[in-house]
């Protein structure tokens, strides 16, 4: 049994196929249905506003979907710095991906707006794997480092739990999963309580690594402390 992670290094680690000076088209692609989010995270760079906070055209979204799946993309995220489910047509693009033959769709959601009416449309429509990020110990934290209020902590938290039940009770075959930035010292030790109460509600719960998105977050990164582990640190 393949676990999240392993999906992860397939599609991080680069195939000897790919080396080569025309690579196929590669297996698993995200796209971003929206540039708007509803939190204002310090390590993220939607914050800075460097780009117009539109959602995707949907005849575009039809076209690149039908391009991408001709070409051979088995896998289509649907998210990237955006919250896709801000996004009123959101089931309907997971619909519409399924039909046109993708085998596998998934999504990551910081979770405030994934209510359970719209993730069971989604599961309804064929989502394969619903993620949450869970990048915050407490509600103290949250309003620190998300930027918003604390409310939406709570929110975010029965979401997800509201998720499994709404996974199981349907018979749904969609993994969930959350992941967290991996925190050393303290602050890993603040988070073993909130995963502990909600790794019962996943499949699987596992640490990534703080990208840097080149120099944007770098002055933020040297005020908090953070020490980046991955990506292009400008």
């Amino acid at each position: 049994m393949h676990t999240i992670t392993d999906k992860i290094d397939a599609i991080t680690l680069i195939d000897d196929a790919h080396r080569v000076p025309a690579p196929p088209c590669p297996r698993s692609v995200k796209i971003e249905l929206t540039a708007r989010c509803n939190f204002n995270c310090s390590f993220c760079a939607t914050g800075y506003n460097l780009r117009s906070k539109r959602d995707m055209d949907r005849n575009f979204y039809s076209r690149l979907l039908a391009d991408l799946r001709e070409a051979g993309v088995e896998e289509v995220g649907m998210f990237y710095l955006g919250e896709s489910f801000l996004l009123d047509w959101l089931p309907d693009a997971v619909a519409e991906a399924k039909d046109l033959g993708i085998p596998y769709v998934f999504l990551t959601t910081n979770g405030a707006s994934a209510t359970p009416d719209k993730v069971q449309d989604c599961m309804e429509a064929g989502l394969d794997s619903l993620k949450f990020s869970l990048n915050y110990a407490d509600k103290e934290q949250f309003r620190e480092v998300a930027g918003v209020k604390g409310a939406l902590f709570d929110r975010m938290i029965e979401n997800l739990k509201e998720a499994r039940q709404i996974r199981d009770e349907g018979g749904h075959d969609c993994g969930l999963f959350a992941s967290y930035i991996q925190y050393d010292g303290v602050q890993g030790q603040r988070m073993e309580a909130l995963l502990g109460e909600l790794a019962p509600y996943l499949d699987e719960v596992y640490a990534l690594p703080l990208y840097s998105q080149a120099d944007l977050t770098s002055q933020d990164s040297a005020e908090h402390g953070w020490a980046i582990r991955a990506g292009n640190p400008g």
